[in-house]
C-alpha cells in the first residue's frame, strides 16, 4: 500500500449490471465527491444526483459521504451508485484516477486499511473473507459469527486474564521487599488451571469449525467397479466423472461439493482399491489411500459383480459399507444399505443419511474456530499456560511463560507478525473490498 493514495475500485460485480457501485477511500474521497456533486452529502444518507467531471455529465445515481473514522476503512470514504453500464464505469474510473493521488486499488485493499485502522482486527477480516466465499447457509452462520467479533471478544478476554495473571506474578517479582506484596492470591492456581481447560476446550472445535468451512470430505472407496463413479455422478446430479464397465477407469482424485442441508460436502471420488501392475494405477490406488486417511467420512463401496476386498484401515474415521448395484441382485444386502445410482432405488435415503451425519458434525452454534492459525495459536497459549502452572513456585519462569501464552492469541487477532498472514489472505480478496 502507498500511504497517502486515495483509492477507488468497483466494488459491485461485474458489469453490465443494473447497478455498479464504485468506492472510493483516502484523503482525495470528499474534495472529489464536491468536484462531482457540487457539494457533499449528509453523512451517510444517499443523494439522487448528476455525476459530473470536467463539465461531462457521466451519469445520475446516488451518492453516500462516511467520514472518518465513521466509514469501513476508517478514513474518509464515498460510494457512487450508478447504472452498471461498462460505460459509465469506465469513464468513472477513468476520470477519477487521472486526479493526482488516485489510483485504482489492489485486491483486498479496503479491507486491509480498514485492519490497519483498527476496523477489523485479523480474525475478522478473515470472517468476512470467509463470508464472501461462502456457498452453505452453514458456512454463512460461521462467518458472520467470526466477522461480528464474537471470536475476538473471547480470544481477547483470555488475553486480559493471562495479563492480570502475569501482573499478579511479576508484582512479587518487582516488589517483593514491600510489605503490601504477599503470596499470590488464594485461588490463583485454580483460576489458571481453569483457563487453561477453556482455551483446551475450544481447541477442541476447531474440528467442527473446519468441516463448515472447508467442507465434509466424505470418501468414496472400495474395489474397482464397485460404483463410485456412478454414486459420484448420481449424488452430484450431473456426469462428472466418466463411467465405464472397465476395471480401473478412475486413477486420479476428483472432488465435487456438494451441499447437505445448508452444510457442504465434498465428495471425493478415486481410483479402486485392488494390487496392480499398472504404475499409473498403482499411484492412483497410493492417492485414493491418503485420501481415505483424510476423510471425514468413508463410504465403502461394495457390488455383486465384483470381487470383494479387505476393508482399509481407516485411521479412526467413520466407515459405511455401502451395497451398490442392487438394480443387478436386489435384496443382496441388507435392508437400508442397498442403492442403485442407475435406478435411484434407496438413494434418497442414501442422501437423508448423509444429510443427518452432516448435520451432526456441525451441530450446535456455529464453531468460531476452523483454521490451521486458529488451532496453533490455541495450542500454543495452551501449552505455555500449562507450562506456567507447572512452574509456579519459580515466579520469573511462570511470568514467561504466561507472556508467551498472551502472545499467542495477540497473534491471532493480528496484533504482532501478522504481515505474512496478511499478504496472503488480502491477496485472495476481490478488487474493491
Amino acid at each position: 500500500m502507498r500511504d497517502g493514495d486515495t483509492i477507488v475500485a468497483l466494488s459491485s460485480g461485474a458489469v453490465p449490471s443494473g447497478v455498479a457501485v464504485i468506492r472510493l477511500s483516502g484523503p482525495s474521497a470528499g474534495p472529489l465527491l464536491v468536484t462531482m456533486l457540487g457539494d457533499l452529502p449528509p453523512p451517510r444518507v444517499l443523494k439522487l444526483t448528476d455525476i459530473a467531471l470536467a463539465g461531462d455529465v457521466l451519469d445520475r445515481g446516488l451518492a453516500a459521504w462516511f467520514p472518518a473514522p465513521h466509514s469501513f476503512t476508517g478514513e474518509d470514504c464515498a460510494e457512487l451508485q450508478v447504472h452498471g453500464s461498462p460505460a459509465v464505469v469506465r469513464a468513472l474510473l477513468r476520470a477519477l484516477t487521472a486526479h493526482k493521488g488516485v489510483r485504482l486499488a489492489e485486491a483486498g485493499e479496503f479491507t486491509r486499511r480498514a485492519f490497519e485502522s483498527g476496523k477489523l482486527d485479523l480474525a475478522e477480516v478473515e470472517g468476512l473473507g470467509d463470508l464472501i466465499e461462502a456457498e452453505t447457509e452453514g458456512q454463512r452462520k460461521q462467518a458472520v459469527a467470526r466477522l461480528s467479533g464474537h471470536l475476538s471478544a473471547q480470544i481477547t478476554s483470555w488475553r486480559e486474564r493471562l495479563l492480570d495473571a502475569r501482573a499478579e506474578i511479576e508484582a512479587q517479582l518487582d516488589f517483593s521487599d514491600e510489605g503490601d506484596v504477599g503470596e499470590l492470591p488464594k485461588g490463583f492456581a485454580q483460576s489458571l488451571t481453569a483457563l487453561g481447560e477453556e482455551i483446551e476446550a475450544a481447541i477442541g472445535t476447531v474440528g467442527r469449525g473446519r468441516i463448515v468451512r472447508e467442507g465434509l470430505r466424505v470418501a468414496l472407496a472400495g474395489p474397482p467397479n464397485a460404483g463410485k463413479s456412478s454414486l459420484l455422478n448420481a449424488l452430484a446430479k450431473s456426469d462428472v466423472a466418466i463411467v465405464t464397465d472397465e476395471p480401473g477407469t478412475t486413477r486420479d482424485v476428483r472432488e465435487v461439493a456438494i451441499d447437505l442441508g445448508g452444510q457442504l460436502a465434498v465428495l471425493v471420488d478415486m481410483a479402486g482399491l485392488r494390487d496392480t501392475e499398472s504404475k499409473a494405477e498403482a499411484e492412483g490406488v497410493r492417492r485414493a489411500m491418503t485420501e481415505i486417511v483424510q476423510a471425514d467420512l468413508v463410504l465403502w463401496l461394495e457390488a455383486p459383480d465384483v470381487p470383494t476386498v479387505e476393508l482399509p484401515e481407516v485411521g479412526g474415521r467413520v466407515l459405511w459399507r455401502i451395497a451398490t448395484k442392487a438394480d443387478l441382485r436386489p435384496r443382496w444386502s441388507s435392508p437400508g444399505d442397498a442403492l442403485s445410482a442407475r435406478t435411484g432405488a434407496g438413494l434418497d435415503q442414501f442422501v437423508k443419511r448423509l444429510t443427518d451425519f452432516a448435520a451432526t458434525q456441525t451441530a450446535g452454534e456455529p464453531a468460531l474456530l476452523s483454521r490451521e492459525r486458529d488451532l496453533a495459536a490455541l495450542q500454543a497459549a495452551a501449552g505455555a499456560t500449562r507450562e506456567a502452572q507447572q512452574v509456579l513456585a519459580q515466579p520469573e519462569l511462570a511470568a514467561e511463560a504466561l507472556r508467551r501464552a498472551a502472545h499467542a492469541l495477540e497473534r491471532l487477532l493480528g496484533g504482532m507478525d501478522a504481515d505474512s498472514v496478511l499478504d496472503r489472505l488480502f491477496s485472495a480478496f476481490c478488487i474493491g473490498k
